[in-house]
């Protein structure tokens, strides 16, 4: 009795061992992310309407872009490799579920098995005998099929945990696939503005060339009446080349951004219709952009990395669990025989077996010990990540408010050179004809009213693709 008593004492000290020792775990520094916004853009600014809210089909009134819209959210390449990735993500939680369930299976087996006679089990089989007169045939098959089960209780909420994390992975791969949608109506929509400011050069180029062409007509005409040189000639004949090589420039323009759009339509090549009319009478629509905290629910990215965060503390959890002893249970239930014949004897075939198990680690924890750690280290790259975005969308936003505000008056005033210049030519030629100006005045004036108008044009472009940026800030496009 003493030495029984001794065997359990020295038993229970293991046990108490093993759970001290093994539930010893590091000390770690989490970090809690926190990235306040301010209550406004604006100090005039207080609305609480937000267009992040509006459809991007609502919010975009050009039909030709809403047809390529629609097309590259079909077949958009990348935009379907992300589908694929939201699937396994789903999968993966799927995985995740079944883990901290009980596993049954099913099986049949049959293995044939001969021992040394001069061994325990040899001679145990030879001096038993199956039937009267006969002993264990050799070599001895053994057939047997049945039920078998295996679970590890999820003690320390180690697989609910791991699950969870999957589930937030999920949920972020989602919010990721809708950033990656936002990110493309935006782009499709820059591409499609640059297009039509392109086309609307390209128009503004030939205009000019012919008005050039004209004053080459009128100044060869003055030189055969001597009253200008064959210098003035030579320079309208220059500028005429110049600008006739620059249309063929414009053209290999439209050819690339056309291209590009078939890019992220997904297709190798496609007709590329769009809007005829004048570009730059082409209005921004006024984007109401609500309040800065507004972003965390309409902000994708932002979501994105609220989720990513949630998903690492939790695999913090996972990681510390794998310090602690983990509980096991097999268990199976079948028939078993030596013979077919006796396969299905009940109950004399029937067996059965149930066993439990406690592991935990004790000796070289160091892999342990740095997935812990490395769970950590992720969990404060997350929070910074987290911390970041936000910072970078409210940026975003300010940035292409001030933007559309300082575009609007630039537009004003260059509309206003715009409509000088073109006064200026007619006053021009009319003072060359009269002798009263030179030709290089008629020239100059020619090439600054087309200068500004391309940069009255880039200056539209550049409105237009500012209230595609501030709506994709906002938040908008996924919906």
């Amino acid at each position: 009795m003493k030495k029984n008593n001794i065997i359990k004492r020295i038993g229970l000290g293991c046990i108490v061992i093993l759970f001290t020792y093994a539930c010893g775990v590091p000390k770690v520094t989490q970090r809690n992310a926190s990235a306040p916004l301010p209550e406004q853009y604006q100090s005039n600014m207080q609305d609480t309407v937000n267009d992040a809210q509006i459809v991007w089909k609502d919010f975009f009134e050009d039909p030709y872009l809403v047809q390529l819209i629609d097309a590259a959210l079909v077949n958009n390449k990348e935009l379907n490799m992300m589908l694929q990735k939201v699937n396994m993500a789903q999968n993966e939680v799927q995985a995740r579920k079944g883990e901290y369930l009980p596993s049954i299976s099913a099986g049949l087996g049959a293995d044939v098995d001969k021992v040394g006679r001069y061994t325990r089990n040899g001679a145990v089989e030879h001096n038993l005998e199956i039937e009267e007169g006969k002993e264990f045939p050799e070599p001895l098959s053994n057939l047997q099929g049945g039920l078998y089960m295996s679970w590890e209780l999820d003690v320390w909420k180690k697989l609910r945990n791991s699950k969870k994390a999957a589930y937030m992975e999920y949920m972020a791969s989602v919010e990721g696939k809708k950033f990656l949608v936002t990110s493309l109506i935006a782009e499709i929509a820059d591409s499609y503005y640059e297009l039509l400011a392109l086309d609307s050069k390209l128009s503004n180029l030939e205009q000019n060339i012919n008005l050039q062409k004209d004053a080459l007509r009128m100044v060869e005409l003055l030189r055969q009446a001597a009253r200008t040189t064959s210098l003035a000639v030579k320079r309208f004949e220059a500028e005429v080349q110049k600008n006739q090589s620059e249309v063929f420039r414009l053209k290999q323009e439209i050819v690339e951004v056309e291209n590009r759009l078939a890019f992220l339509v997904g297709q190798s090549s496609v007709t590329i219709q769009r809007s005829t009319g004048e570009f730059t009478a082409l209005s921004p629509k006024v984007v109401h952009t609500g309040i800065p905290s507004q972003l965390l629910a309409n902000r994708p990215d932002i979501k994105q990395a609220e989720l990513e965060l949630e998903a690492a503390k939790l695999n913090i959890k996972v990681a510390k669990a794998n310090f602690y002893p983990s509980f096991g249970m097999k268990a199976g239930v079948g028939y078993q025989a030596f013979n077919t014949k006796y396969l299905l004897t009940t109950p004399e075939s029937v067996f059965y077996s149930v066993a439990g198990e406690i592991v935990a680690p004790l000796v070289n924890r160091n892999a342990i010990k740095a997935d812990y750690k490395n769970a950590n280290a992720k969990q404060i790259q997350s929070a910074f990540e987290y911390e970041q975005t936000i910072i970078k969308a409210y940026q975003e936003v300010s940035t292409q408010l001030s933007k559309m505000a300082n575009l609007e008056q630039e537009y004003q005033l260059k509309n206003e050179q715009v409509d000088l210049l073109k006064e200026s030519i007619t006053v021009a030629n009319q003072l060359f004809q009269s002798a009263r100006a030179d030709y290089m005045e008629v020239l100059l004036t020619q090439r600054d009213a087309l200068e500004a108008r391309t940069v009255l044009i880039e200056t539209k472009k550049e409105q237009m693709l500012t209230m595609v940026n501030l709506y994709k800030a906002l938040g908008g496009g996924w919906k």
